[in-house]
């Protein structure tokens, strides 16, 4: 069984449905999971996503800010919003996949939006920088309840982190912004390790490779500067590391009318 699951921070799904319409039904995955949905739940465009032939939708959100969705082709089953932080503000949401998703059934998904953290990198002087480092602080109490590395999952999301050196246009000239100074990197790395988990892209498409997801709105030609970073992430479980085929950002997408400033990621799995 060929299981395929995309991961967009989609930066306000009611502004941008038809672009996720669009790219449902032009690329057909299994599951989406979006970030940055921006979308309060009673305000959530359900009815567009099941008319784009996806019926089990969960989601968390609030008015202008924040917000997680997870979208399936299959029914899904323990559907749980976690908060951090001690902050009820949509940044995490899991599920189960079930029964009738064959060989991926069980599968558990989680998916993320961590915070950007401001613009200075100094959590003394930037409440937005330290609450960005207490939510990784507390993703490691997480992963270790979640058990992700001992039970089959992928952990996705736009993690609002470039952790290696070639995730970004310079490493040079980012040391100190926002996204990937050392101790942002550093932290969401041991994160990562600690639990045990895969960064796929990675895995498959090893440095010196340049890999972006994200393109800022303030270039007036994003795609000619090419100055991007890869802050959008699919986490494997060390059981479903082996039966990755391929992890693929859809650049195109950043270029769409509208767009968001992130571009779908995409993992095929060969279940």
């Amino acid at each position: 069984m060929r299981f395929s699951i995309t991961s967009w921070n989609i930066n306000s799904v009611r502004l941008r449905i038809d672009q996720v319409t669009r790219f449902l039904s032009e690329q057909s995955p299994d599951v989406l999971c979006l970030q940055e949905t921006k979308c309060p739940v009673d305000k959530f465009p359900e009815k567009a996503i099941r008319a784009a032939g996806y019926e089990h939708i969960a989601f968390a959100g609030m008015k202008g800010y924040n917000g997680v969705a997870i979208i399936s082709r299959f029914p899904v089953a323990d559907i749980a919003v976690t908060g951090f932080c001690e902050k009820e503000d949509a940044r995490h949401i899991s599920l189960r996949l079930g029964p009738q998703a064959g060989e991926a059934a069980g599968l558990a998904i989680h998916n993320f939006y961590v915070p950007a953290g401001g613009d200075v990198a100094d959590p003394a002087v930037n409440p937005k920088f330290a609450h960005k480092l207490q939510f990784l602080e507390e993703m490691r109490g997480w992963a270790d309840r979640a058990a992700v590395s001992r039970a089959p999952s992928v952990t996705v999301g736009d993690l609002n982190i470039a952790p290696l050196e070639h995730d970004v246009w310079s490493h040079k000239q980012l040391l100190d912004v926002v996204s990937h100074t050392p101790l942002e990197t550093s932290t969401l790395e041991r994160l990562r390790e600690e639990a045990g988990l895969v960064d796929s892209m990675r895995d498959l498409r090893p440095e010196p490779e340049k890999i972006y997801s994200w393109w800022s709105y303030r270039s007036p030609d994003w795609s000619k500067a090419d100055k991007g970073r890869r802050l959008d992430h699919i986490w494997l479980s060390p059981d479903l590391a082996p039966v990755c085929r391929s992890v693929e950002v859809l650049r195109e997408a950043r270029g769409w009318e509208r767009p968001s400033d992130h571009a779908p990621v995409t993992a095929m799995l060969e279940l």
